[in-house]
């Protein structure tokens, strides 16, 4: 398993569309490409969309997949994880992804104010013992409206009970704008959604699909912060 970590790190280091800025460099100077995905690495002004805690990118691959129109970047700080999704883009030369190997705390040095469109936090470390290191307090919330367009929305995606209530109390807390919520997202939502978000909804990661399958009930929300 050691070997194929490293075999997997030597390899993302070949890929050009994979970033691993250092801690120090980002403290320091910050990243070259804040402010300037679009024109330096995309190429485009398609709208950017990020996956935080990306795990092995298959939310952030299927998504792009999907829409074509969108770019897509998927942030974890584990690199042998990443190294899935990041695979799978090449094998299948996909244009509108990236994958950036650092600590969600710094993302705002990752990217410009303004600059991304949508958020994605899918199955995330619910975090029992450390409620300020869940992906939507405050200090996070705070960070994403830094990057967030106006009108921008963050889509959360739990099997936990603890993320999702803790997360609908910072909601009412902070006078957040909550689109829309479910504690029972296929049983009570799916149905009521246009297809495309339907689809959008519908993809499942394997972290998903095996506490489905013991009973977890999904959770979902989607959350303006301006």
């Amino acid at each position: 398993m050691a070997k194929n970590k490293l075999k997997h790190f030597a390899d993302m280091k070949t890929m050009p569309f994979v970033f691993e800025p250092s801690i120090d460099l980002l403290k320091k100077e910050g990243f070259a490409m804040q402010g300037k995905w679009h024109k330096d690495f995309f190429k485009n002004d398609h709208p950017i969309v990020l996956e935080l805690g990306c795990g092995k990118g298959e939310y952030t691959v299927a998504l792009a997949e999907m829409n074509p129109e969108k770019n897509f970047i998927g942030i974890d700080i584990k690199g042998a994880r990443i190294w899935y999704g990041a695979d799978f883009v090449r094998e299948n030369k996909m244009q509108n992804v990236s994958f950036v190997r650092t600590k969600i705390d710094f993302i705002t040095e990752i990217f410009g104010e303004g600059e991304v469109d949508e958020i994605w936090l899918t199955f995330s470390d619910p975090q029992k013992e450390k409620p300020n290191k869940r992906l939507t307090a405050k200090i996070f919330m705070d960070r994403y409206k830094k990057i967030l367009k106006p009108g921008g929305t963050i889509h959360l995606k739990t099997d936990s009970d603890i993320l999702f209530e803790f997360t609908l109390e910072e909601i009412e807390k902070y006078q957040y704008n909550c689109l829309m919520s479910s504690w029972h997202l296929y049983d009570e939502l799916m149905d009521k959604l246009p297809i495309e978000e339907q689809n959008v909804l519908n993809i499942k990661t394997n972290y998903e699909t095996i506490f489905s399958n013991k009973g977890y009930a999904i959770k979902y929300c989607k959350i303006q912060l301006d």
